[in-house]
């Protein structure tokens, strides 16, 4: 499969260009650790059942119901 000469960032959609960018696919460092705080804000999720940790009990770490 061929390298692509350009692509869209995939935060602000701006093209931008593959080959001897060190933030691909970002186009810029902003961009980059933008996408990085938004998966650290827990901004993105990807769906499926809640995980628990090994000697958690399920109804453990869910404060929201505690007010």
């Amino acid at each position: 499969m061929p390298i692509p000469e350009a692509v869209r960032c995939p935060t602000c959609r701006k093209p931008t260009h593959w080959t001897g960018n060190p933030f691909r696919p970002f186009c810029s460092e902003r961009c980059k650790l933008g996408d990085l705080g938004n998966w650290a804000a827990e901004r993105y999720r990807i769906p499926g059942e809640k995980a628990t940790l090994p000697g958690e009990r399920e109804d453990e770490g869910d404060d929201e119901d505690d007010v």
